[in-house]
């Protein structure tokens, strides 16, 4: 049996196994009594029949569930038919706060195990299946993003958003909202997801010194990476970053520019800020998303410590992500490429600033909806002189602050 030792960075999913096994079994018994009087949503119908309807698909899902229960996990699910259960009950479900097992991700929860196993890697990065993943999560984001998602937006413990616990993560006082309305002004648990920072909570540094690079995300350092290729075998141990994959084949032009370059990677906790933010002044010279995996993990990180989490070099290659390329207004430092990498929860990165528009260093360029988030910024050859924080760095890490110091230019 695996004994669960998995690290899981960010607080996206607690690092006990048996929290989150206790969560999956709870949750499985709250969907099975309500499949006796609700109609299963018609974007996992379409799912669960494309599973079935496809030999590889559902031998490969059976054996993954099979697998996963043979190494000694408790899934709450013994059969693809149980998971589509459990699946459709997440659709009407908003994430509440606790301290000591708090589930942010919710579907990776469920699906924490068959996606490591033999017969999961090829599944999580069937084309077909993460298509359908697709509609799945973008059910639930319109859920979250409704007035029926606030069941947990109060300040009553333990589960309350805006309980004095769930504050002490937070640092509410740091946002815009307000306690003497209903759900403190937040619409819905996307829009709480995507809260703002008071104007003065985050200032730009040096807003009119090019040389200073900021920070595009609240994001806790992961790695840098120098003298990076166009094409190179993302999948293998160490997870080297390649342009291509990266940028996509339609851009490979613009990701010749970028060879021997370097890319800054850093991920975001579930309590952290969510909005992304120009690291440069410039022109906007590209915008664009892109279609891509949500659970798969890389095989070379192993069963026992693999999680997305340790799969980050590897999914800005593969998982879906909004690409922002800003034309920076010093010329030595050129091109700036931001890539905004959706992991497991994730249905939607929104790019707000486009092709042709003009941003100050700190303007707000998009966002992430709901789930784990991680990011990269890639520099041309001989642009940057240093990096604020050196690595190795830590799993808990503390954030750099979006808009803060990064790096420095030549």
């Amino acid at each position: 049996m695996a004994n669960g030792n998995r690290r899981r960075l960010g607080e996206w999913l607690p690092r006990e196994e048996h929290r989150i096994a206790a969560f999956r079994e709870a949750f499985a018994q709250r969907a099975f009594t309500r499949a006796r009087s609700a109609t299963m949503n018609s974007a996992v119908e379409e799912f669960k029949a494309f599973v079935h309807g496809d030999p590889v698909v559902r031998m490969d899902f059976s054996r993954a569930i099979q697998q996963a229960r043979e190494a000694g996990f408790k899934l709450g699910y013994a059969d693809i038919d149980a998971f589509m259960t459990l699946l459709d009950a997440m659709l009407t479900y908003a994430p509440p706060f606790s301290e000591s097992s708090l589930i942010h991700c919710p579907v990776n929860a469920l699906l924490d195990w068959p996606m490591v196993m033999p017969a999961g890697y090829a599944l999580f990065r069937d084309p077909a299946f993460n298509a359908h993943l697709k509609r799945v999560l973008n059910v639930w984001s319109g859920f979250l993003s409704g007035p029926y998602s606030r069941t947990h937006l109060n300040a009553s413990p333990p589960e309350g958003w805006f309980s004095p616990e769930a504050d002490q993560k937070i640092g509410l006082s740091q946002f815009l909202c307000d306690p003497d309305k209903p759900y403190w002004g937040y619409a819905s648990w996307n829009h709480f997801f995507t809260r703002e920072f008071k104007p003065e909570a985050r200032p730009v540094a040096e807003p009119d010194n090019h040389k200073v690079i900021v920070s595009a995300c609240e994001a806790s350092p992961y790695g840098i990476h120098d003298n990076v290729r166009f094409q190179d075998s993302f999948w293998i141990k160490q997870q080297p970053y390649s342009l291509l994959e990266i940028l996509t084949e339609k851009e490979a032009e613009l990701a010749h520019r970028f060879v021997g370059g370097t890319v800054y990677q850093a991920f975001l906790s579930a309590f952290f800020y969510h909005r992304w933010h120009a690291p440069v002044s410039g022109t906007i010279a590209k915008a664009y998303l892109v279609d891509g995996s949500y659970y798969s993990d890389a095989e070379a990180e192993g069963e026992e410590p693999s999680s997305l989490n340790d799969s980050q070099g590897y999914i800005t290659a593969v998982a879906a992500r909004a690409v922002i390329v800003i034309d920076c207004d010093d010329p030595a430092i050129g091109e700036v490429a931001c890539v905004f990498v959706g992991m497991a929860e994730v249905s939607s990165c929104v790019i707000e600033a486009l092709p042709g528009q003009t941003v100050a260093k700190g303007d707000e360029l998009g966002y992430f909806q709901y789930g784990g988030s991680t990011y990269c910024l890639i520099f041309r050859p001989g642009v940057v002189e240093r990096f604020g924080r050196q690595p190795p760095f830590h799993d808990d890490e503390p954030p750099v602050h979006v808009n803060a110091h990064l790096c420095t230019a030549r």
